[in-house]
């Protein structure tokens, strides 16, 4: 086998072919993206920091500049949503928008929210368990995030069931070749999350609550405010990046702690290790397989010259297994104290929520290890077709 986003065997197991890669192309061009492939852990580590390549190219060209057509019209509105928001833009708009959003999420607020988000963990688990099992994907691993975040936001609860849906449509733009179907379905769910959030943010700003959005709208540097497309566009970044990996390492670990059932053991026996395990669940099965960078100028990435233009394909689940950083890679360790994996990213992008996330996942998997010690798997998984954002159609369980 070789490099194939689209096969779906290669999606259930890339990692072979990452080992390959490494190995003896690890830097390479991939034709059908025209992108430039990055498998070494250090390569992609250092490139994550490196400002000669962006996360866009638009502050310093235009499209044509970079040999690339327009996107297409219909899109305006997705990507007006998108680059309102930090993650696809770069300094100084990127360094202005994190340090305003940074004054309203706080490490003090996520640390805050945690007796809300074990709550809500208990809740769920307690009613999966009484319910003997089910999809631990749908009745668990979604609504966990999606309703702390929909709390955190402020989203009254009847209006939270259109939260994943919106989430989902939006990220299947980051897909490699999207078809076009997907990118309209991506286009409309833009437009209804931003139209609703703008009416949640005029509510919130006329009526100050106790929730993220009523901050964003007040917070201010030296003057300087969000102005509404930079709240909502922060909004939605915040939905899309807060849940979907959350979500992904929920369920994709599980199904790794059933493949090492030695793990799994040593984990119910030690709750204490559940921080390293989480950890070593993020690294195992990178719930982010790629992300992607611009070439802002000419750049050699090991030993390998990429020009100017061109775009970046940084492996994260095969960085995550370079056993150049970790020692069995390949061996999942509940335990492993020595990990330094990039599943939330690298220098100015790194991931604003990767405490929270820390916090949903260590309560989450904690609440289903006390309350469901007989969790066992139904039916083989199968993976959804995605490569990029990688992760389960479902995982069918017993509680016992």
């Amino acid at each position: 086998m070789h490099f194939d986003p689209w096969n779906p065997a290669f999606v259930a197991h890339p990692y072979d072919v990452y080992r390959e890669l490494r190995d003896r192309a690890p830097v390479s061009f991939f034709e059908p993206t025209g992108q430039w492939l990055v498998a070494r852990h250090a390569d992609v580590n250092a490139a994550l920091r490196d400002r000669r390549l962006g996360r866009s190219y638009l502050h310093v060209a235009s499209h044509e500049d970079f040999g690339r057509a327009p996107e297409p019209a219909f899109q305006e509105p997705f990507w007006r949503v998108i680059r309102a928001g930090m993650l696809d833009v770069e300094p100084p708009v990127h360094t202005r928008l994190r340090r305003l959003v940074s004054k309203a999420f706080t490490p003090r607020m996520v640390e805050e929210l945690r007796p809300r988000v074990r709550r809500v963990a208990r809740e769920l688990v307690a009613a999966f368990v009484e319910r003997g099992g089910g999809d631990l994907i749908g009745e668990v691993a979604e609504p966990l995030p999606v309703t702390v975040i929909a709390e955190m936001l402020g989203v009254p609860e009847s209006d939270r069931h259109l939260l994943r849906p919106w989430s989902a449509d939006i990220c299947g733009m980051y897909e490699l070749n999207p078809s076009v179907e997907v990118q309209h379905t991506a286009v409309r769910a833009a437009s209804e999350f931003s139209d609703y959030l703008s009416g949640l943010a005029a509510a919130r700003r006329a009526d100050p609550g106790d929730d993220l959005i009523s901050a964003l709208a007040q917070v201010a540097d030296e003057g300087d405010r969000l102005t509404e497309e930079e709240l909502i566009g922060t909004c939605v970044l915040l939905l899309n990046a807060g849940h979907e990996a959350t979500v992904n390492v929920t369920a994709n670990g599980w199904w790794a702690l059933f493949r090492n059932p030695a793990e799994l053991e040593r984990l119910r026996a030690d709750p204490s290790l559940l921080p390293t395990a989480v950890e070593e669940l993020m690294r195992y099965d990178t719930p982010l397989q790629m992300f992607e960078r611009w070439a802002l100028q000419d750049v050699t990435i090991g030993g390998v010259d990429i020009p100017k233009g061109v775009e970046v394909a940084l492996l994260f689940g095969s960085a995550n297994h370079d056993p150049e950083v970790f020692d069995d890679p390949e061996r999942l360790d509940v335990g492993r104290a020595d990990n330094p994996h990039i599943s939330f990213g690298a220098g100015i992008h790194f991931c604003l929520g990767a405490p929270l996330a820390r916090v949903e996942l260590i309560e989450s998997f904690g609440a289903l290890l006390a309350a469901a010690p007989g969790l066992e798997l139904a039916e083989e998984p199968s993976w959804k077709p995605n490569f990029v954002i990688r992760g389960l159609e479902s995982l069918k369980v017993t509680t016992g």
